[in-house]
């Protein structure tokens, strides 16, 4: 109960570090990562979800489920839907960091770079 009230460690010896890399290795995946993408908007259900990321509705079932139990996402009932969207905003900053991290990867101005530059 104590740990619940301690602050996020950052340092190198914090107790967050396996979990983190379990979270890296749930985000190792291109379905989920579009997944996420997908829900960054609001909830949708698992059909709009499969078509939105180019797989069918039982591959990405079974993708959710496990987001899920990480605690990536959660559902809604809305009648005889299941509605899903994202748990907080740390999954969808990781996928967009990941996203910019690429852009960098690929060398030159990344355009979430002049996208700020545009801004200032």
């Amino acid at each position: 109960m104590n740990a619940d009230k301690r602050a996020c460690s950052l340092d190198v010896d914090s107790q967050y570090v396996e979990l983190a890399v379990e979270i890296f290795a749930m985000l190792a995946d291109a379905t989920r990562v579009r997944i996420i993408l997908a829900l960054r908007e609001g909830e949708m259900a698992v059909g709009a979800l499969a078509e939105v990321v180019g797989k069918s509705p039982a591959a990405v079932s079974q993708h959710l489920a496990k987001m899920r139990l990480a605690r990536m996402v959660s559902t809604r009932q809305d009648g005889t839907k299941v509605l899903y969207r994202l748990e907080n905003e740390h999954a969808r900053q990781l996928v967009a960091d990941a996203i910019y991290q690429a852009e960098h990867a690929l060398g030159g101005m990344p355009s979430h770079h002049r996208a700020e530059q545009a801004t200032a």
